[in-house]
């Protein structure tokens, strides 16, 4: 799987780092396992995770074992075509009017 489209424009990390992340979408990684799929240094990986996670585009979760990262939910494509109106709907939800 693959970020969405509207999620590409972004830093080359971040989109590798959505990119790794929505191949294990259910399970998350974590900051070891992403270092192994991203090619990039620890330092710009932690910045790219706190960038993404500013943004809500993804969600830390912690357990008494280990910490994972993964993706929300409408940062993934699901091979179907997109909506008319999920320009409009994106809007909404990040904007509450």
């Amino acid at each position: 799987m693959r970020a969405k489209e509207e999620y590409r424009d972004r830093d080359d990390a971040e989109v590798a780092l959505l990119d790794a992340l929505a191949d294990r979408a259910e399970e998350g990684l974590t900051v070891f396992e992403l270092r192994s799929h991203v090619d990039v240094e620890i330092d710009t990986i932690e910045d790219a995770l706190a960038r993404l996670k500013a943004d809500g585009l993804i969600e830390v979760h912690n357990d008494s074992q280990r910490t994972v990262i993964v993706p929300d939910e409408g940062v993934i494509t699901t091979g179907e075509p997109p909506d008319e109106d999920s320009l409009l709907d994106d809007i909404r939800d990040r904007f509450p009017f």
